[in-house]
């Protein structure tokens, strides 16, 4: 497994989506780490309160859409917000594994035994196997875990495959044609594999 399979860095946002598709604008016009910096830190075109904030976002979004080319980043920008979510999902599964692996896993084991809703349970019982597979998780702080625990379901009920971060109730959700045309086209296997359940 590689080494960066299980990594904590998403709990620095979920989908992020409209600052998403700024980023994705920035990199379709092939923005130097000079310009980046410009106009994430100085301009601050992401909003955000403080640069340090800025940064981590920016930084974030940067690495999920890093293997993304511009038509996939056309149409993050562009899109309508069904396509530039559910290609943002697809961009953060490729960027966590634990994302992507609790969807193929966890997700698709409740939608086959016809069970309703996701649990915090069932993501405990994930992340401990996680742990057998990658005993280095075993080092993350309580709060480190929380923290992605949080934002992988908040990340859920933005793609909306649950209704909610309260009730998280199953829905059906199901993948655009024209987004698993384009994932295909770039030969992005990964994340339709997780999503295979909703295709």
């Amino acid at each position: 497994m590689e080494s960066s399979a299980y990594n904590g860095e998403i709990v620095a946002g979920s989908l992020l989506i409209p600052e998403s598709r700024v980023i994705a604008n920035l990199l379709r016009e092939g923005a130097n780490d000079h310009l980046f910096h410009q106009k994430v830190i100085i301009e601050n075109i992401l909003q955000k309160r403080s640069p340090a904030s800025a940064k981590r976002q920016a930084k974030l979004i940067r690495n999920r859409l890093g293997s993304f080319d511009g038509e996939l980043l056309q149409l993050i920008q562009n899109g309508s917000h069904e396509q530039a979510v559910q290609l943002l999902l697809a961009s953060a599964i490729m960027h966590s594994h634990l994302l992507g692996d609790f969807i193929k896993q966890a997700i698709t084991t409740q939608i086959k035994t016809y069970q309703k809703e996701i649990s915090y349970r069932d993501w405990d019982y994930f992340f401990e196997e996680c742990k057998h597979r990658d005993p280095s998780l075993e080092k993350w702080a309580e709060s480190t875990t929380k923290k992605v625990r949080q934002v992988i379901f908040r990340i859920l009920a933005e793609a909306g495959i649950i209704d909610s971060t309260r009730t998280m109730n199953l829905l059906p959700f199901s993948l655009l044609p024209e987004v698993k045309e384009l994932l295909e086209k770039h030969g992005h296997v990964y994340p339709l594999d997780c999503l295979e359940i909703f295709r």
